[in-house]
């Protein structure tokens, strides 16, 4: 562990060209806490169906956190609107080809 996150890019890339998927910071994501996948979408869409809305999931793990939980199955959750030190976001947009 550092004490510390890491500039962007400062790490190869995975195997899909992205970096910094895991470890650095925990990504916010915006799913609603769920206590297991049951009835989860199927499609890759944000599950924001019941649940518990008021916290959303974080996802990868982050410098602060012990190896066995800097994967990206790991799982914790933050209340909305609080800041955290380990805790970020990715943008993301759905590219049309001509």
């Amino acid at each position: 562990m550092t004490g510390e996150t890491a500039p962007v890019g400062s790490f190869k890339p995975n195997a899909f060209g992205l970096h910094d998927m895991i470890g650095n910071a925990f990504e916010w994501v915006e799913d609603c806490v769920h206590g297991n996948y049951d009835g989860a979408p199927t499609d890759g869409s944000a599950w924001i169906e019941g649940g518990n809305c008021t916290y959303r999931m974080d996802r990868g793990g982050s410098w602060n956190f012990p190896p066995d939980r800097v994967r990206s199955a790991f799982r914790d959750s933050s209340p909305t609107g609080q800041r955290i030190d380990n805790l970020g976001f990715r943008v993301g947009r759905t590219l049309i080809a001509p």
